[in-house]
């Protein structure tokens, strides 16, 4: 039965390389903070796991034998990699390092989130930060497979096994073509649009805000004429300004800035849409909880 040898500790080779790097034991005593005797007795330790001496030593020079010169650049790479390995675990525990998967709506990124975005990215370049355009119904099943950490939804569902953070809450506007009768008012009442034509989204594109737009249309008394349908925003705001219709969309909405179109912000009935940062309940990994830091930093309500 083979006897166990004793293990090599990283210590003791830091004692080693800094002692070859000055050839001097008390000056190499003196930069790791120790008496010489103890930094000898550690190095005849290291000698002894090793089987060879490293060092020949006179009163007046320490010279590093063939052994010792061997092992000196076998050392340095060790204790850089140890070094190394210490600080990427370190960074990651930190929440400064690893992959961060966040999933957004794509009416999310007119508002604050974008801004969210961006500052994570300036506080957090350690992080690859991956971003994932999803619907709301995607978002959720992502959620809760693992498929993203955290998500911008509008107007999140209910569910027990993620928290919803509010990060921005938001009025309608309608969107008129810019010639329209009534773009140049401050404000107009929904019910003032009854008989024009309108452009709007499909439920599937966002089941909640296209809920929250019919509850508006509801409450104003009327169902609206929806003569074209279209699947992207820019599409929408881009067949109003081609004289298709009107609409009503989140004020966000206004940086869509495509031709000739007037957003005029809805003075009845006044309703909002709320988006939220949404990430499972439980433990929340440092990565996670850095992100919420900024989300908490930039959050208006």
């Amino acid at each position: 039965m083979n006897e166990k040898r004793p293990e090599l500790e990283l210590r003791l080779l830091w004692y080693f390389v800094t002692v070859a790097q000055h050839l001097h034991f008390g000056r190499a005593a003196e930069q790791l903070g120790i008496e010489q005797p103890p930094l000898s007795q550690q190095i005849r330790r290291l000698e002894e796991l090793m089987g060879c001496r490293l060092f020949e030593r006179t009163s007046r020079r320490v010279q590093l034998t063939a052994a010792g010169e061997a092992l000196l650049p076998e050392a340095q790479r060790l204790l850089a990699q140890s070094h190394a390995l210490s600080e990427a675990v370190r960074t990651v525990g930190q929440g400064r390092s690893g992959l961060l998967t966040v999933g957004f709506a794509a009416s999310t990124l007119f508002t604050t989130v974008r801004q969210i975005i961006q500052t994570y990215r300036t506080r957090y370049p350690g992080v690859e930060l991956r971003l994932r355009e999803l619907s709301t119904a995607a978002q959720v099943e992502e959620l809760r497979t693992g498929g993203i950490h955290v998500g911008f939804l509008r107007e999140p569902p209910h569910m027990p096994w993620f928290v919803a953070e509010d990060v921005v809450r938001e009025a309608f506007v309608a969107v008129l073509p810019g010639a329209h009768p009534l773009a140049q008012q401050p404000t107009l009442a929904l019910e003032q649009l009854n008989q024009e034509d309108f452009v709007l989204f499909p439920r599937q594109v966002a089941p909640a805000l296209h809920g929250q737009v019919q509850h508006l249309f509801a409450t104003a008394g009327f169902t609206p004429r929806v003569v074209q349908q279209a699947l992207e925003w820019t599409t929408i705001v881009a067949l109003v300004e081609a004289g298709l219709g009107v609409s009503v969309v989140p004020a966000s909405f206004d940086i869509l800035r495509l031709g000739h179109v007037a957003y005029v912000p809805l003075s009845a009935p006044v309703g909002h849409t709320r988006i939220a940062a949404c990430y499972p309940t439980g433990p929340v990994s440092p990565l996670v909880q850095g992100f919420l830091g900024v989300v908490r930093d930039l959050t208006t309500t």
